[in-house]
């Protein structure tokens, strides 16, 4: 007798090996999954969505599927599976695996990347520094992307990344990104969603990421077509009123499984073999698919366990309710929140430069940080925020992830974003003392401050305590002050 295979919902891929010799399919919509934490309704609903349209495409092939929808739990929609040979694809956290072990449930090695966790494990074994450039190299040569005909890097270098930090001017305007059209699927989702008493935040709307392979090639093909030109260039800037800019948007179909990451990359590739788009731009955006996906999903799995007890910097605070869409006042962190609210999605220099840093200066705890990327992003998965939210941003991990924490005062925020966030906001972000001084300029040095020991050992960081430690006392104690502040405003927007 065939196996029943068990499809979890970022699991959707046609690859999919548990799909090989299913005599049938079983996909579960667990409540108990939906109420564990808070979740943005859009990410809710897409990851239905995608589910719902893989059943359908399944019998339309023919092939038998059992949808429990609604079920209390997983474990409870099992249940009538018993006697059946389970099989499902190993799920992204170790921890999932366990719990799908103890349900006698057997797993087969996961396919939606290209790095399994034993071969990222083989290249970090006895590496003192497990540095993601030297990891992408190795990617670049081993799938053969962006290379001369001399087996080096096309253009001479790696690393295109100085090409693509530029200041954005006034008026910068991206074409608006390709939409799935809703069907009678996306209907009966937002159905069941308003029936079902689950703690969702954010707002609803028309879905706007493909959930399906069909959608995620089209979602592919206009990105190159109409935004990989310019995305390199401009990946860093900050635009209020643009929130999607020059970025692809692929992120919610290749976590999901409908979009393969080799097939992305060969795309932009091959649109700069056509001269179609620069080097710089097929460049940035082949590392952030080959490079830093592939490795925060081996750095994840690599220390899958310790990722939730990291916190090297002590912080203890527990995140302000601005994080929630309580505004503080900030028109950098309530302009970012609020584009979150609405779409469940920010860039990665609005997740690292603004959420992340502000998080990291307000001593947030950093597995609640993780928490709430998880819940409140359409891209959301533990895989993927507690090396990009605990590693990267708040430095939790002490430097495994990356060698620096990632602080920066408003002066960062105003230069990459125009029109700059700090124009509409209060606050001056480059003053550090007075009423008007700007909180995360006050915040940061007080992180200065407070880590300056272990800032001042890092080359890379040693200069801004160096800059600390010639203000006066005078200045020190007023920075001081207007940093508790700073604290008391995030504790009010409790």
């Amino acid at each position: 007798m065939s196996p029943t295979a068990l499809v979890l919902g970022d699991q959707l891929h046609p690859g999919n090996p548990a799909l090989a010799d299913a005599g049938r399919v079983v996909l579960v919509e667990s409540l108990a999954g939906m109420r564990r934490r808070p979740l943005h309704r859009r990410r809710a609903h897409l990851v239905l969505s995608g589910m719902r349209h893989l059943a359908a495409d399944l019998r339309e092939r023919g092939v038998e599927v059992v949808e429990h929808r609604g079920a209390a739990s997983l474990r409870e929609a099992l249940t009538a599976h018993r006697g059946e040979e389970l099989v499902c694809a190993e799920p992204a956290e170790p921890r999932a695996g366990r719990a799908l072990a103890a349900l006698g449930v057997r797993t087969l090695p996961d396919t939606r990347f290209l790095t399994t966790p034993e071969a990222f494990a083989a290249w970090a074994a006895g590496r003192r520094r497990l540095m993601m450039e030297g990891f992408y190299r190795e990617q670049r040569r081993r799938l053969g992307l962006l290379l001369d005909a001399d087996g080096g890097p096309e253009g001479g270098r790696w690393n295109l990344d100085a090409e693509n930090r530029s200041r954005p001017p006034a008026g910068l305007h991206a074409p608006e990104p390709w939409r799935p059209r809703e069907d009678e699927i996306d209907a009966g989702v937002r159905a069941d969603l308003d029936r079902w008493e689950l703690p969702l935040w954010g707002e609803d709307g028309p879905r706007r990421f493909a959930v399906t392979p069909a959608e995620a090639q089209t979602a592919l093909e206009d990105f190159v077509a109409h935004r990989l030109a310019q995305f390199g260039r401009w990946q860093d800037a900050m635009v209020p009123g643009e929130p999607f800019l020059f970025h692809s948007l692929l992120s919610v179909p290749l976590n999901l499984g409908v979009l393969e990451p080799l097939a992305a990359a060969r795309a932009a590739e091959a649109a700069y073999r056509a001269g179609a788009v620069p080097l710089a731009s097929a460049e940035g955006f082949i590392r952030q698919v080959v490079g830093w996906r592939e490795y925060v999903w081996g750095m994840y799995r690599l220390r899958a366990d310790e990722w939730p007890r990291d916190d090297a910097l002590e912080a203890r605070r527990p995140l302000p309710a601005a994080f929630w869409g309580e505004r503080v006042g900030w028109a950098c962190l309530d302009g970012v929140v609020d584009g979150v609210r609405r779409e469940a999605y920010a860039h990665h220099i609005e997740r690292l430069m603004v959420l992340g840093n502000i998080a990291l200066l307000a001593e947030a705890e950093p597995w609640e940080t993780v928490r709430w990327f998880q819940g409140v992003f359409a891209d959301g998965a533990e895989w993927v925020m507690a090396p990009n939210a605990a590693g990267m941003a708040l430095h939790a991990d002490g430097g495994v992830t990356m060698t620096k924490p990632y602080a920066a005062g408003g002066n960062y925020i105003s230069t990459m974003s125009n029109p700059s966030w700090c124009s509409s906001c209060r606050y001056d972000p480059r003053r550090r003392t007075g009423e008007d001084a700007c909180p995360v300029t006050a915040l940061y040095w007080a992180f200065i401050a407070r880590h300056r020991e272990r800032l001042a050992a890092n080359p890379r960081t040693a200069m801004p305590v160096r800059t600390w430690e010639r203000f006066g006392a005078g200045e020190q104690a007023a920075i001081a002050e207007r940093a508790e502040r700073a604290r008391a405003e995030l504790a009010r927007s409790s």
